[in-house]
């Protein structure tokens, strides 16, 4: 798949996210940190929690709603268990007032 395109700038002010359902098998948490823009897979490696309703508990870090795995969201890298797989990360832009995540 190209560059998608999953919200307008202003959908996702500083300091929130965003869930992006890209296909039936695939759903993608954007989230808006100190300026910058990351996205990664909306599923926790430990047991598919929804990553997008957890805490961040530092800026870059998401913790996992459900059994409080952790996740560096600029590089999808495991900070705690119970996970022990790094969850997909996506490459994202923002052109013209609109965020695309490229998705492979």
């Amino acid at each position: 798949m190209p560059w998608i395109k999953v919200a307008k700038v202003e959908e996702i002010p500083a300091g929130s996210r965003k869930v992006v359902d890209i296909d039936p098998d695939l759903s993608i948490a954007v989230f808006h940190v100190d300026g910058e823009w990351y996205a990664i897979e909306n599923r926790c490696t430990h047991d598919d929690g929804p990553l997008v309703e957890g805490d961040l508990v530092v800026p870059y870090v998401v913790e996992c709603p459900r059994h409080g795995a952790r996740f560096d969201i600029r590089t999808g890298d495991v900070l705690r268990m119970p996970a022990f797989e790094p969850v997909p990360v996506f490459e994202i832009k923002v052109e013209n007032g609109e965020v695309y995540v490229h998705v492979e």
